[in-house]
């Protein structure tokens, strides 16, 4: 993360409109980074004139985009509950799977993003940006999380996952206002789906996001990514280069500074491709 803001900095200061999707923490940094971060990047732009545009799927258009065109036709909201559902045994980013989730790893060893505060930071860009689209604020965020072993010896995409090792987890991010849990973020994450069946299942085979609030009216709104050239997790990834490719022109167009889901103009796709199945 600190390279790839100094990378960020680096090409802003050259007068070059930057969008990308890390890290991540820029979707929304306010009360997320640290002060003199945020001033950096101020700073920066208004002196080249650049803009910046940091977005993602998770975080990213799953829960910003889409929770605020429902929300958008609400009388009133309780809660807003982002989800990822997803079996990740396709997904080949060692690191990520290891390191940072710890899957393969003994239960009782405290993976990266289970460390106090981690799941906070890391999502705190959505929930500081959905309070922010829904006018409140937010007092607290709690994190919770659980793991499931592995039953038997098994393989992924990224290595091998021993038995009694770390093969599912669930986790959220609880952004309460008064007191409340107003704005929920939470994945289930499993190497097999037969895993942990009572946790919260996918709208389609091997993985979904879902958004759902709470309100009047009250919406469950699944979104199913699926791909001519992979599975659900290539899809995903597709999906947010495309969010980040197809904003350039309200990025490049628009005044210098950090932009986000809030301030950017509605980005519409490409255009439409007849006479061909996709390139």
């Amino acid at each position: 993360p600190v390279e790839a803001f100094d990378d960020v900095v680096r090409i802003l200061a050259a007068g070059i409109d930057v969008v990308g999707s890390s890290p991540n923490t820029l979707q929304y940094p306010w009360d997320v980074m640290p002060a003199k971060a945020i001033a950096k990047i101020d700073e920066t732009t208004a002196g080249s004139g650049a803009s910046l545009f940091v977005t993602g799927v998770d975080p990213g258009f799953a829960n910003d985009l889409i929770p605020f065109v429902f929300a958008g036709t609400c009388q009133h909201i309780e809660q807003v509950r982002c989800m990822e559902i997803a079996d990740y045994a396709t997904y080949d980013g060692a690191t990520v799977m290891f390191d940072v989730m710890g899957f393969g790893k003994p239960l009782d060893e405290t993976p990266m993003l289970f460390l106090p505060g981690v799941l906070g930071f890391a999502w705190g860009t959505t929930i500081r940006q959905l309070a922010a689209g829904l006018g409140v604020t937010v007092d607290d965020i709690e994190e919770i999380s659980e793991s499931e072993p592995a039953p038997e010896d098994f393989d992924i995409a990224a290595g091998h996952i021993a038995a009694g090792t770390r093969a599912a987890v669930r986790f959220e991010i609880i952004g309460k206002v008064a007191g409340e849990p107003v704005i929920v973020i939470e994945h289930v994450t499993r190497l097999r789906g037969d895993l942990r069946p009572d946790w919260a299942q996918p709208a389609q085979p091997g993985g979904c996001y879902r958004v759902e609030i709470t309100g009047e009216p009250s919406y469950t709104v699944d979104i199913m990514p699926t791909s001519r050239k992979g599975d659900h997790n290539h899809a995903a990834i597709v999906a947010a280069a495309g969010r980040i490719v197809n904003a350039i022109p309200a990025v490049v167009d628009g005044p210098a500074g950090l932009r986000t889901t809030l301030d950017l103009p509605l980005v519409t796709g490409p255009g439409v491709s007849t006479g061909s199945t996709g390139g």
